[in-house]
């Protein structure tokens, strides 16, 4: 029987995670050095090696299904940009990013659990960590979305994307939508969608600006809410000047044709920390190694 104070030792001397502990030592019945070999085997305790390693690169993909009813978007990230140009890892997150449309993960935790569709003998979790052996990098599942009804999306140079649902199909419209989506990264569709506290800061941002510090406090109150209106204005799809023709905002573009239900856009790597390379230090430690 497999103890606890086994599979604490191996934890410690592997970095794998407790239930792949538990899994192989019961497998080696309780033999440490069988069950670490395992582990090499499987690509696990080389991966977890890994797991702290800064991930802000990578690809950001999407899936439409072939009917355009059901779409999502994922970012999945690596170490370096390098990675994003490899075949292998090009088609992972391309079956990532199917298998989250096809079947609807509640989150990451959710889908890292379920039977990998492009290995079923895998789940989504056993396939990241050969891959993450295979490829020598930390690769993580960072995030996804899924809509339902017309759907369509925009990716740009897999840095950029856009998913986005409405409530009838306009291909043309609305890949325009997306690429504008892309470009001008609004926040939110719509004012109602603002919440308070965002309009409460800004205005507590502008009302402290040194240019308005010795005007008269009621014209000093008049400025500050044009202020925060056309700054709300920019972060509002529906407000905002069309890319491809400024004269028209959204809202005049698509009246009458569609409404938005729903959209993402991931920008890769954004509230990440950012890996800093120091190649002195690389060279120095390999020579002390």
């Amino acid at each position: 029987m497999v103890t606890a104070s086994q599979v604490k030792e191996l934890r410690e001397k592997t970095g794998a995670g407790m239930m792949d502990c538990k899994k192989v030592l019961t497998e080696a019945d309780g033999d440490m050095e069988k069950a670490i070999e395992l582990l090499r085997e499987r690509g696990i305790a080389k991966a977890a090696k890994k797991s702290d390693r800064v991930a802000a690169e990578g690809l950001v993909g999407s899936y439409i299904s072939e009917d355009g009813k059901v779409g999502a978007i994922a970012e999945v990230n690596a170490e370096t940009d390098f990675v994003a140009e490899n075949a292998e890892f090009k088609q992972f997150v391309n079956d990532v990013v199917k298998q989250v449309a096809l079947n609807n993960p509640a989150d990451v935790e959710a889908l890292l659990e379920e039977k990998f569709i492009a290995n079923p003998e895998k789940t989504v979790k056993e396939a990241l960590i050969n891959k993450i052996a295979t490829i020598g990098e930390n690769i993580t599942i960072r995030r996804f979305v899924r809509y339902e009804g017309p759907v369509a999306t925009y990716i740009h140079n897999g840095k950029i994307g856009v998913l986005l649902s409405t409530d009838k199909e306009d291909k043309d419209l609305m890949n325009d939508i997306c690429l504008h989506i892309a470009s001008s990264a609004p926040k939110f569709v719509s004012r109602a969608e603002i919440p308070q506290s965002e309009i409460d800061e800004e205005t507590r941002i502008e009302m402290g600006k040194e240019d308005l510090l010795k005007k008269p406090e009621n014209i000093r109150a008049k400025i500050v809410e044009g202020r925060v209106n056309k700054l709300m204005a920019e972060r509002c799809f529906l407000e905002q000047p069309f890319v491809k023709d400024p004269s028209q905002t959204i809202s005049q573009l698509i009246e009458g044709k569609l409404t938005i239900k729903a959209f993402t856009r991931y920008e890769l790597g954004e509230g990440l920390e950012k890996r800093q390379d120091n190649f002195a230090e690389e060279v120095m430690a390999q020579v002390k190694g």
